[in-house]
This record gives structure tokens, sequence and C-alpha cells, in this order.
């Protein structure tokens, strides 16, 4: 979901146009559609079938091409096998620049989280999925790789920054206009952070 709250930060974070641009995990393309309006050169991929228009259907290690800079937006957690991915991340992008990271932190999931998203899911309407607190951690825990393992697969070729806590459950598979209720309860101490925010710098001179 792309939120204005989000493009913002990734516009913010970019060199300037026409910077050449990656982005990896595009999705249907909304992003990317964004910052090509606004006069980026963007390539957009993702291994999907169901994949947008103007995204390239394939995997991060069959990327090509010389970036300035890329952008990975609730992608990287699901990117295998993650460290030769990332590896390969580190030769598209020149040395300085920037792989500006949205992410979720499945290590900050917990009964709050699931327990908020799941009652807020039910008010959208009828789901056709059993919607079980432990099933869903479960399945995170499972299938996505932390953020810290993320991190740890970048780090030989990116100076990482500080990942920033945020709100991200009410971009998943809810609405835009929960965000203000998200944060507030994190700033309550009720929910816990469970998006992260970071910009890595490519290694090198």
């Amino acid at each position: 979901m792309l939120t204005p709250n989000l493009l913002a930060y990734v516009r913010c974070s970019l060199p300037e146009p026409p910077a050449r641009i990656l982005e990896v995990g595009a999705g249907q393309g909304e992003l990317a559609g964004e910052l090509r309006a606004a006069g980026w050169e963007v390539t957009a991929i993702d291994p999907s079938e169901k994949s947008g228009p103007g995204v390239e259907r394939i995997p991060l290690l069959e990327a090509r091409g010389s970036f300035d800079a890329a952008v990975a937006v609730v992608s990287l957690h699901h990117v295998d096998p993650l460290e030769e991915s990332c590896a390969r991340l580190a030769t598209l992008i020149g040395p300085g620049g920037r792989l500006v990271i949205d992410e979720l932190d499945v290590a900050r999931y917990d009964d709050r989280a699931v327990d908020w998203w799941i009652a807020q899911r039910h008010t959208l309407g009828p789901v056709d999925h059993d919607l079980d607190r432990d099933r869903i951690l479960g399945m995170l825990r499972e299938h996505i790789h932390p953020l810290a393992i993320v991190c740890a697969a970048l780090e030989p070729y990116f100076e990482l920054g500080e990942p920033v806590p945020g709100p991200y459950l009410h971009r998943w598979e809810l609405r835009p206009s929960l965000e203000a209720v998200e944060v507030g309860l994190i700033a309550e101490g009720l929910l816990p952070a469970v998006g992260a925010r970071l910009i890595a710098t490519r290694r090198g001179s």
C-alpha cells in the first residue's frame, strides 16, 4: 500500500532526478509510477507473476544495470536466497549510492499487534480465511526474514543507518486512515512499532 507518508520518505531519501533508481519488489508498480512521473529513471523488478505493468518479472539475482540508488519497500524480508541476493544488489549500486529501505520487523510482532490487526481487519467485512493470532504469528516467523538477518546480509556491502521504528500494521490489508490511530497507540505504549526504516550507503570510494 502506497501512502503519502511512504512516498514522502522515499522521495526525500533519493538523489535528485533524473537519477537512475532500482526498485526491488515493486509489486503493482505504484511507487515506480510516481517516481517516474517526478523525473526519476526507474527500473522496477519483482519475481511475482502478479506484478503490475512497467515491472520486470525477474528476481533480484537476475537484475542487470548500474544505478545511483535503490529502493526496497517491504520486499527484502521475502528475498531468497537472501545473502546471494544482497551481494548481487551491491554490484548494481555504485559506491556511495543509497539503498532506501522500508520494512517490517517480525521480531517486534507480539499478541497486541496481531490482536489489533485482526480486530481492524474484521471491521472491513467478512474474510475468506481464519484470522487466528497464533497461526498468523507462526506464519510471519516462519516465512519472513527478521530485520536483523536482513541487515546482517547487507552489512558487508553497505554502511547501515540506525533503523527507525514506526507504524506498519495499517498498511497490511487495512486502510491508510488507520495510520494516525496506530501511531497514537504506539505513543501510548499500547502497540509495538513493527515498521522500520533505514538508509544504507554502498561501501567503497
